[in-house]
């Protein structure tokens, strides 16, 4: 028997995912936060516990770093939810003209306008119970990226670069886990929000490619668009700086150890770059998600040295 939830899932969507067999009153507005693609929640979740690792990394764990990843974990998740629904709302008519998205729930009416901006206010409520359990420093931190989330859907109508403004949104936790933990921002902190910054850059150009013949069409930019034939090199260029910034953001934080520490993240990059064929959209879809076991690499390095060096 066919899905009856089968017509109205988006086309990169994970495929069996749970979200289908949800409510089917709930099933739009969990696609709306994108429940049904869950490598946004790690990739916005992993710059927060990378930055708590790499804080860390010279020292222990302490049990209160417990409660700040469970706070980060579930910020992420109401946060994103939050963005993706926004976003919609913004892209309502972008999204109708687009294959892969023409199915998301406002271009479907799966959801009015109304419904979504009360899913989007419902959500920012959850975001705000988890900031006001933050440390004060790390409060005042993360209120700085409201207006990058803000004028995030606005980029692409204006600049070939929206992948480098999601990645300055994207990663601001790394800089709000380093005000949780040690009240400030440090060098080492700076350098990985830089490293963090490129990395996005590189996985969102990835995930860029299935959009190129669509976003050419309707006049929307992007760096996969922007970069043409040289797409592939370019990328290798953007994560060879990423890695050469997180080896910098960990040798200042934890010496030696934390340098070396990026190395199965380097190699993660590293394949993903080799590997990619810009013609070839499935394989990008693939690497962009794969970017999740990449930063959990990145953590897990460094907690590594936190909890046996």
């Amino acid at each position: 028997m066919t899905d009856p939830a089968a017509p109205t899932a988006p086309a990169d969507a994970v495929r069996g995912s749970w979200v289908a067999h949800a409510p089917t009153f709930a099933r739009p507005y969990l696609q709306l936060s994108r429940y049904d693609r869950p490598a946004g929640f790690w990739l916005l979740a992993l710059p927060c516990l990378i930055g708590l690792a790499l804080a860390r990394a010279p020292h222990d764990f302490v049990p209160n770093d417990a409660w700040l990843a469970a706070l980060f974990i579930v910020g992420a998740v109401a946060m994103r939810g939050a963005g993706c629904t926004y976003n919609d709302i913004l892209d309502r008519d972008i999204d109708a003209k687009v294959v892969r998205t023409a199915l998301r729930p406002l271009p479907s009416g799966a959801v009015t306008m109304k419904q979504a901006w009360v899913w989007l206010l419902a959500q920012c409520l959850a975001g705000l119970a988890v900031l006001l359990c933050l440390p004060d420093m790390a409060k005042l931190v993360a209120l700085g990226a409201i207006p990058m989330v803000a004028l995030y859907p606005l980029m692409k109508r204006i600049t070939w670069w929206p992948q480098v403004w999601l990645g300055l949104t994207f990663n601001w936790g790394a800089l709000v886990a380093a005000a949780a933990i040690q009240g400030e921002i440090t060098q080492a902190a700076a350098l990985l929000y830089g490293a963090l910054i490129f990395w996005t850059l590189g996985y969102d150009t990835i995930y860029a490619i299935q959009d190129r013949e669509d976003d050419a069409l309707i006049g929307v930019k992007s760096t996969a668009l922007r970069f043409g034939e040289s797409l592939k090199p370019a990328v290798a260029v953007i994560y060879i700086l990423c890695i050469a910034l997180a080896a910098t953001a960990g040798y200042v934080a934890a010496g030696c150890h934390g340098a070396a520490a990026v190395a199965p993240f380097a190699l993660h990059l590293i394949q993903q770059a080799v590997r990619l064929q810009p013609a070839h959209s499935q394989l990008a879809l693939m690497l962009f998600r794969a970017n999740r076991e990449a930063g959990v690499l990145l953590f897990a390095g460094w907690a590594f040295i936190a909890v046996a060096i």
